[in-house]
């Protein structure tokens, strides 16, 4: 996958983050404090200037009471 196509996956990818976390009413630091990762980290996600894990965005699925795969709907 290319640099280009990479970036447009993290910024969609954080993008939807951000409107679901919205739709919950919660915070970003709500969700950091939950997740135990610093609030800069899900700035840097919803923003696309940081790759997660796959592991970790099971986690704040989980967090966001919602399916992973919903997250990965764009």
């Amino acid at each position: 996958m290319g640099l280009e196509r990479d970036k447009e996956f993290l910024t969609a990818f954080g993008k939807k983050l951000k409107q679901v976390r919205k739709e919950k009413n919660i915070s970003q630091a709500q969700l950091a404090f939950e997740a135990d990762v610093q609030i800069s980290q899900i700035s840097r996600i919803e923003r696309g200037l940081i790759n997660t894990t796959i592991a970790n965005a099971h986690l704040l699925a989980k967090i966001l009471d919602v399916p992973t795969k919903s997250l990965f709907d764009f």
